[in-house]
């Protein structure tokens, strides 16, 4: 019971039109490629493998707060809940319970939000 709350937590107020997640495969220089510099491209942040397309929140963008994670798999980053550009990496199994914890609130609160495009073929 208490799940269900917590995921409801995360739910945005109004709930975005989601597509069905998809499973391309996206290199790792695609996504590099991904990171808001450059309008030919969307904006992705990959979390645990999984590519979000974040391109409608500016927060993203080149100017936003969280840019620092567009174009990344910013798993390690977000688990730390740190916004240093060393932490942006996708080594995460490494971390504590806890860590891993917030992780798994982070993918939840963007597979909430974003589309999933695909996954990172390393």
């Amino acid at each position: 019971m208490a799940q269900t709350g917590q995921s409801k937590g995360f739910a945005p107020k109004e709930a975005p039109k989601l597509n069905p997640p998809k499973n391309t495969p996206i290199s790792v220089s695609h996504l590099a490629k991904c990171d808001g510099n450059s309008p030919s491209y969307p904006i992705y942040v990959a979390i645990m493998g999984t590519v979000f397309d974040v391109s409608g929140n500016t927060a993203y963008a080149p100017e936003g707060a969280y840019h620092i994670f567009a174009g990344k798999d910013a798993s390690r980053a977000l688990a730390l809940s740190s916004l240093k550009p060393e932490d942006c990496r996708p080594d995460w199994e490494d971390l504590a319970a806890k860590e891993k914890q917030v992780l798994n609130d982070w993918f939840t609160f963007f597979s909430k939000r974003y589309n999933i495009v695909g996954q990172v073929r390393r």
